[in-house]
C-alpha cells in the first residue's frame, strides 16, 4: 500500500457547496488530517462543511462537521487539526458553503492510501 500525504485547496467559496478535490477514488482510503477555512472580505462570514458518505446504504447521506460556523474578519476556522482526525471511504466527498458570495479560502490536507 502506498501512502502520500497530500493537499487541496479551494478559492473563493461563495454560497453554494463546493467539493474541496474529487470524491474519494476506488481501492482508497483517505484520512482527513487538517482544513483551514480563510475569510477573505472585510465582514463576518458563517460557513459550513459537509461530509457526503456515498458508500452508505440506502445512502448518501450528508454530515455537517461544522454548520453555521462565523469567521470574523481577517480570521480563519481550524475545522480539523491536532487531536480531531476524520477518516473518509470510497465515494465520500467534503463540500464548505459560505453564507456571503466569494469570501472564503480553503485549504485541506490529508493522508491518501492506495
Amino acid at each position: 500500500m502506498a501512502n502520500s500525504f497530500k493537499n487541496r485547496t479551494l478559492r473563493g467559496v461563495g454560497t453554494t457547496a463546493t467539493a474541496v478535490g474529487a470524491a474519494v477514488a476506488a481501492s482508497t482510503e483517505t484520512t482527513l488530517i487538517g482544513m483551514t477555512i480563510a475569510n477573505t472580505t472585510s465582514g463576518v462570514i458563517n460557513v459550513t462543511v459537509t461530509l457526503t458518505d456515498n458508500a452508505g446504504s440506502p445512502g448518501p447521506y450528508t454530515t455537517n462537521l461544522v454548520k453555521d460556523a462565523p469567521i470574523p474578519t481577517g480570521g480563519s476556522l481550524v475545522v480539523l487539526g491536532g487531536d480531531q482526525k476524520v477518516c473518509l471511504m470510497t465515494g465520500d466527498i467534503i463540500k464548505v458553503k459560505s453564507n456571503t458570495a466569494n469570501s472564503a479560502d480553503v485549504i485541506m490536507s490529508f493522508l491518501e492510501i492506495t
